[in-house]
């Protein structure tokens, strides 16, 4: 055939039209017919307002028009293609997934994405996303006017012709996506989570028999039955939406599954393209709604090609659920009165006594000389049941605070109309900053003097520090500004936060799978430690799920992670700010006063500074942009907080360290 620059030319294109062809060829002409609408302009079309494919479709009908020979093989090929394919494909499964399940779609559209389709398919679903494979095909689509329309319906002749030729389809496609509505409303997942209130008059299965009680009726559109049927079918459609939103009422209370999201999403598409291929059967000018339906598929096309949209979508609720149990944590970090504070000061100071053990064990793991996976296992094991013990004493490292903090913030960001909530919100950021302020101060002004005090009792009693000179010097030399602290620092921060979500899902993943009553009520739990030890076991762990995996996961991460991208050569380490003061101080305990003297210490002080500065920020950046998505907030009085912020801090600057004096 021939060609015209680096598409087909459409008078090859007209003539290659040959009904008798194989099915592959006779698909591969009309992929091709779609590519030369999408095709450069055509000479003067670039200075138009309408879409190039709208006006490359008038052109194409022009010449059918003027050519009666192509008109009539056109027509012929086109008539075929639909009569052949499983056109109710389209209506009834186009856009869904074949398996109930979440990562069942991912693995669909990772196929769709990487693997080529082929047009040798009697599946018109299949077809279509070969025949409408960009994201601007349905804007050209919804632009084609009603003079354009009139001739593309006249040139397609029998195919979309008023009678049971484009009606039958449709009203198939009803059936079938009603039976498929039915078989989720009912499966146990669902129906054990909908409110019994809404299931008492079955709406599923009495959309299925409506359905079919249509489908009988569709070839007469005219006929008043057939729209008393279609009044009930949507009356259905909004009692089925009712019950799959109750779904999410249960989920809120009892955590949440991805794949229960996921199939209450697919059940309220089904329904609302019942309701689109409804009103497509039942409007006055059907080939304009007919081109709306396409044109929707066309965009449900795109999205499903999309991979990053189905995790923003599917795992929204999830995020926002383990956003709400963080934000549940934070409260218990942000102080807002004086004894308050002072309780806060306490708990940094019990935490930082513990981190002055941590910080020699890991100078014992660091002398040992083991491999870097053994050391980082080891040096994470440290760091775990460090934190695991600071949790259960009910102490704290101020590190940890701000990714729990975040979202505790977010969700006062729910109502910000006026002047009042907007102070009240400044206030919540002036309590948050105090608090963190004094959870550092609390740790530092325990873990350094007493690991220096540690060092200088060690060398006067033994006649040599606890830790020697060459890890000192080799401190001086990892923990200064003028290295990668400040990388290493954010790094952290990273890890902080992902310690942070780890921790909101295992709690997810507990509450969702009732562990805490068969704890409490398991026959074998209740043999084992009796009835009310039981019962207290459960309760404990619902309450402490959530820090454990917290400080588990951050303890092995910090570890771990740096002796995992040692394998790969990637050079990370990682920058606590509590740890780094226990260890700058033990290095100053070997090497004396004069290191005061040296630069390279304050280098080293100047580079914890700038840790504790990224280990907060980073992680509560993070924090607050997830907890933000969560809930859907478009911040757009955005400017107007940091006024209010800056205004504070003009004003009173010590609140954000310092505690008001007036308690109430």
């Amino acid at each position: 055939m021939a060609r015209a620059g680096s598409g087909w030319d459409l008078t090859a294109l007209l003539n290659a039209a040959d009904p008798k062809a194989p099915l592959a060829e006779r698909h591969l002409w009309l992929v091709r017919l779609m590519e030369w609408l999408r095709r450069a302009p055509l000479e003067g079309e670039a200075e138009r307002s309408t879409p190039t494919p709208v006006l490359r479709l008038k052109h194409l009908l022009n010449v059918l028009q003027r050519n009666e020979p192509q008109r009539a093989a056109v027509g012929a090929m086109l008539a075929r293609i639909w009569r052949e394919v499983d056109t109710v494909a389209l209506f009834a499964d186009f856009g869904f997934a074949p398996r109930m399940n979440f990562f069942g779609e991912l693995g669909q559209r990772l196929r769709l994405r990487l693997l080529p389709i082929t047009p040798e398919t009697l599946d018109l679903g299949e077809l279509f996303a070969l025949l409408f494979p960009r994201d601007r095909d349905a804007q050209w689509l919804d632009a084609i006017d009603d003079d354009t329309l009139a001739r593309l319906v006249e040139a397609l002749g029998p195919m979309l012709a008023e009678g049971e030729g484009w009606r039958r389809p449709l009203a198939d496609g009803i059936i079938y996506l009603a039976a498929a509505v039915r078989a989720s409303g009912h499966s146990g997942a669902l129906r054990q989570r909908m409110s019994p209130e809404l299931l008492a008059d079955d709406p599923f299965r009495q959309l299925a028999s409506a359905a079919e009680r249509l489908g009988a009726r569709a070839a007469d559109a005219d006929n008043t039955v057939l729209l008393q049927e279609s009044q009930y079918l949507r009356a259905l459609l909004d009692a089925c939406r009712r019950c799959a939103d109750s779904v999410h009422a249960h989920l809120e209370q009892y955590g949440v599954s991805v794949d229960i999201v996921f199939e209450v999403d697919q059940l309220r598409a089904r329904c609302d393209r019942i309701e689109a291929v409804l009103n497509t059967l039942l409007a006055p000018r059907p080939a304009r709604e007919l081109l709306h339906l396409i044109a929707g598929l066309a965009r449900q096309a795109e999205e499903r090609r999309g991979i990053r949209s189905l995790f923003a979508r599917h795992y929204s609720l999830l995020a926002r659920k383990v956003a709400e149990r963080s934000a549940a944590t934070g409260e218990h970090y942000i102080t807002r009165d004086r004894a308050e504070y002072r309780a806060m000061l306490r708990a940094a100071a019990g935490g930082g006594a513990v981190i002055v053990g941590t910080t020699f064990v890991k100078f014992l793991v660091g002398a040992l000389g083991l491999a870097a996976f053994w050391a980082g296992l080891l040096a994470g094991v440290n760091y775990a049941g460090s934190f695991v013990l600071i949790h259960l004493l009910h102490w704290t490292v101020a590190t940890k605070q701000p990714a729990m903090t975040a979202p505790a913030m977010a969700d006062k960001l729910g109502d910000l109309a006026d002047d009042t909530r907007v102070e009240a919100f400044v206030d919540e950021v002036t309590h948050l900053i105090r608090s963190q302020a004094a959870g550092i101060f609390g740790n530092l002004m325990v873990a350094g003097p007493v690991v220096l005090l540690v060092q200088l009792t060690w060398q006067a009693a033994f006649g040599a520090p606890l830790v020697g000179q060459a890890p000192s010097e080799y401190v001086l030399h990892s923990l200064t500004l003028l290295g990668p602290t400040a990388l290493y620092a954010a790094f952290t921060g990273v890890l902080l936060f992902a310690s942070s979500i780890i921790a909101g899902w295992a709690e997810n993943w507990f509450v969702w799978h009732r562990l805490d009553s068969a704890i409490a009520w398991n026959p074998r739990s209740i043999a084992l430690l009796g009835a009310a030890r039981a019962r207290r076991w459960g309760a404990w762990w619902r309450a402490n799920v959530s820090g454990l995996a917290a400080n588990i996961s951050l303890g092995l991460m910090l570890g771990l992670v740096p002796a995992v991208a040692s394998f790969f050569a990637l050079p990370l380490e990682v920058r606590h700010v509590t740890l780094s003061t226990g260890q700058l101080a033990a290095a100053l305990g070997a090497l004396g006063s004069e290191v005061l003297r040296e630069s390279a210490f304050w280098w080293c002080v100047a580079g914890i500074a700038v840790t504790g500065v990224l280990n907060l920020t980073v992680s509560f950046v993070l924090a607050f942009k997830v907890a933000l998505r969560s809930r859907g907030i478009r911040l757009a009085d955005r400017s107007r907080i940091y006024r209010a912020i800056r205004a504070r801090m003009r004003q009173a600057p010590v609140s954000f360290v310092l505690p008001p004096k007036d308690s109430a």
